[in-house]
């Protein structure tokens, strides 16, 4: 685990125990709750990160790459053969208003993409390019495709073994298909374990890179654009906590309708304004463009300017784009299990849309911004938002105001997108209904503050440690369960290729 403490919680660890006291009171309360929150968390992150023996690779890496290496060949590259079928079931070209459900089909891509479209694809983009050189970008992309086919496996699983009430709403994701299908496939003891083991690490993953990592990323944004080391809020996280604590709970109250309605504005908007600033400073910089590509590859097989050389590289940019589009995570599949739908193949086609905007689109986008500006050369002491707000604004001076605003939309969008992950792993393990939901959205709502409060290393590990978690136990129950999608693809497009499959719109 990296080095997290700042000088002065050093300080205390060294100081005896007479002086101990009056070390902790000079502390700021945003250092008293990262010493403690990284204290709490630190065991855990440094197994979920462990190397191969006899490497510098993390074995939680190689889960991720083989699994969706694996989905990608068993269902002959899917992601490529369904993606314009794909899109004509978000158009709604294929949807029947009266099928069971909560939300059409666009509705459910942009809620999963208000929870996958946040932060990691501007502060997460930053690290791996920072630590692993302009090559991790490569292997961003090259995940992202990959991953488009997991993506594909869990919300098909979703949307097939969700629950359906009488009062027409749902609950889906890992959760249920772990429960449901395994012993369907004849591995009943694997089940209900599984399960709720899951459903314990979606709790910790929608508390984490959900929406600490958020709220942490979207402070210090607002500090970088208020006078830096003399704003207002600096060193005073949790203003900003509660503020952000309060709109996200006036959303997630009304649930998946209330976030649906909000996401399906929301992520148009905030994509546009982003990809819009990324692509006026890549045309500014047009030409660097050719050597920003150069580097690029020339790092992805080489290493050059990377820590670690091509693994270095490699690593970086799996990691962060696991962390940005949760392929394999099995987060996606909660939302996309309340669509309207009867064909659960379907949405499963919608899913792996979500990878391709997210991490060859948009990480892509901000990546090409940072490698052609050379701020991640320039800017060694900056991390994480910081490093991208300054390759922004090193084209345009007023353009860190502009990503500030892309920040605090993609914070508030993942934030409420992972509540209701949250609500439903939570009322998994605690029952349905309206005071065990409210218990947890508090709960959620206090984690904000905690947050916004947090310094970076401690939150951003915790974080990854958490969601690679959920990976770890929805990736071994669905090998168990790749027949039963295949079944579901191979009916489906047969009838789709007889006709059988009507159109709607």
């Amino acid at each position: 685990m990296k080095a997290l403490y700042p000088a002065a919680l050093a300080a205390v660890a060294a100081a005896p125990a007479a002086a101990q006291d009056a070390a902790d009171a000079a502390m700021t309360v945003d250092q008293q709750v990262n010493a403690a929150f990284a204290a709490a968390t630190g065991p855990f992150v440094s197994f979920i990160f462990a190397p191969l023996p006899g490497t510098a690779f993390p074995w939680i890496v190689l889960w991720l790459v083989v699994a969706a290496t694996i989905f990608t060949l068993y269902y002959g590259f899917i992601q490529f053969r369904a993606f314009g079928h794909a899109i004509a079931l978000v158009r709604g070209d294929y949807s029947d208003p009266n099928d069971a459900g909560e939300v059409s089909h666009f509705q459910a891509l942009t809620a999963a993409l208000s929870g996958t479209v946040g932060l990691g694809n501007i502060a997460g983009v930053a690290v791996a390019v920072s630590i692993g050189g302009p090559g991790a970008t490569f292997w961003m992309i090259l995940a992202g495709l990959m991953g488009m086919a997991s993506k594909f496996v869990e919300c098909t699983l979703g949307v097939k073994y969700r629950n359906e009430y009488a009062d027409g709403t749902v609950s889906g994701g890992p959760m249920y298909y772990l429960s449901k299908a395994l012993p369907e496939r004849g591995y009943a003891a694997l089940g209900k374990p599984l399960a709720v083991l899951f459903a314990i690490f979606c709790i910790g993953g929608a508390l984490g890179g959900g929406n600490m990592f958020q709220a942490n990323q979207a402070h210090a944004q607002l500090v970088n654009i208020t006078g830096g080391d003399a704003s207002f809020l600096n060193g005073a996280g949790w203003i900003t906590g509660l503020v952000m604590a309060a709109v996200v709970f006036a959303v997630i109250i009304g649930g998946i309708k209330s976030i649906a309605n909000v996401t399906e504005k929301i992520v148009p908007f905030m994509a546009a304004i982003y990809c819009g600033a990324a692509l006026i400073i890549i045309i500014i910089n047009y030409d660097q463009i050719g050597a920003a590509f150069g580097a690029i590859f020339d790092g992805a097989f080489t290493g050059a300017g990377a820590t670690g050389g091509v693994v270095g590289a490699l690593i970086q940019g799996f990691r962060r784009a696991a962390f940005s589009n949760e392929a394999g995570v099995g987060s996606a599949a909660i939302a996309h299990s309340a669509v309207r739908t009867k064909e659960p193949i379907t949405e499963g086609f919608v899913s792996l849309l979500e990878p391709f905007i997210d991490t060859v689109v948009i990480c892509t986008m901000t990546a090409l911004v940072i490698v052609i500006t050379g701020m991640y050369l320039d800017q060694t002491g900056l991390g994480g938002v910081e490093l991208t707000s300054a390759a922004f604004g090193s084209a345009i001076s007023w353009f860190p105001y502009v990503l500030a605003i892309a920040v605090v939309l993609f914070a508030f969008s993942t934030m409420i997108t992972w509540s209701y992950y949250g609500v439903k792993a939570w009322t998994y393990l605690f029952g349905e209904g309206y005071t065990s939901e409210l218990i947890f959205k508090l709960i959620f709502c206090f984690f904000v503050v905690v947050g916004a409060s947090a310094q970076l290393g401690a939150v951003i590990d915790f974080s990854d440690a958490m969601i690679f978690a959920m990976a770890v136990v929805n990736i071994f129950g669905i090998y168990f369960l790749m027949p039963i999608v295949r079944d579901e693809l191979d009916s489906y497009l047969s009838r789709l290729k007889g006709g059988q499959i009507r159109k709607f719109n």
